[in-house]
């Protein structure tokens, strides 16, 4: 505090603490009513979307039909508060009563007079507006995988295929593996982080997937991954089309070990479970 202090001396402007500053532009009921209002929308519309994902949490944007019932909870409680206290109570309706009445306050009146009515104008006009876009395409994210498919030639039953690797050799080298043949094929579609930000990430609709996502592979079996990575955009089922991924066919590129090593990475460098087949009858 006091090296903020000889800052100021040093500038030649007096030192005001925050507090005395704050406490000076919230000395009235409506202007603490109108900042409680604002800090309450910049929470929901800002601070509810990006503040977890900082600290590790997942989050999204909130719906603005969300927003607004949020904002008119916030108002009633404010107007529970200042209406509460008879000094107060009058003390909040003396600015609206000043701009509406003082001639003095001439100006301001004009002002709403013509940016109210134009807001409410502008906001009827964008809701009411066609919309001219296309229509959005809606496809599974997740699509029914086969019970079988053909692997460079072979016949693979997906049905209760667990991955060979985990049981045959050391995960810490398949994950080596892995780990060498994503950072060389897959890295820059998928990124480094495996976020689904790659170099060429901003090029692609649909984007490319996010393993760090709970909603993708930690919902998926190792099987279900196999066939996606070895068939690609074009073997993904015909119901449900157009799917528009670009995800090449690695079954030309990989071997059968050599993909089930990339899952082995997926899994372990991302910290998701894969789903395992259940027992016959397990659930009954």
């Amino acid at each position: 505090m006091g090296a903020l202090k000889s800052v100021f001396r040093l500038l030649g402007a007096p030192f005001r603490p925050i507090s005395s500053v704050m406490g000076r532009f919230l000395n009235t009921p409506f202007r603490q009513a109108t900042a409680v209002l604002v800090f309450s929308y910049v929470l929901i519309e800002v601070g509810i979307p990006f503040i977890p994902p900082i600290f590790g949490m997942a989050s999204a944007p909130v719906p603005n039909t969300v927003v607004l019932e949020y904002l008119v909870i916030a108002i009633v409680g404010i107007l529970l508060w200042v209406s509460d206290n008879e000094q107060r109570w009058s003390e909040f309706k003396q600015p609206i009563h000043d701009v509406l009445v003082q001639p003095e306050r001439r100006m301001a009146r004009g002002a709403l007079l013509v940016l109210v009515p134009g807001f409410i104008a502008f906001q009827t006009y964008t809701s009411a507006q066609p919309d001219i876009s296309a229509p959005p395409s809606f496809r599974a994210i997740h699509p029914a995988p086969p019970t079988s498919i053909t692997f460079q030639g072979e016949q693979m039953v997906l049905d209760g295929l667990e991955n060979p690797l985990r049981s045959a050799g050391s995960i810490e080298e398949h994950y080596e593996v892995g780990k060498s043949i994503y950072y060389k094929n897959c890295m820059a579609c998928h990124g480094d982080g495996l976020q689904g930000r790659g170099h060429y990430a901003q090029a692609f609709n649909p984007a490319p997937l996010s393993f760090q996502d709970a909603g993708t592979i930690a919902m998926l079996t190792e099987s279900f991954v196999f066939w996606r990575i070895a068939k690609g955009g074009p073997g993904l089922p015909n119901e449900g089309a157009p799917w528009n991924s670009a995800m090449p066919a690695w079954e030309d590129f990989l071997t059968a070990d050599e993909i089930w090593s990339v899952i082995i990475f997926l899994y372990e460098q991302t910290g998701h479970d894969p789903r395992t087949w259940e027992l016959e009858g397990e659930e009954h």
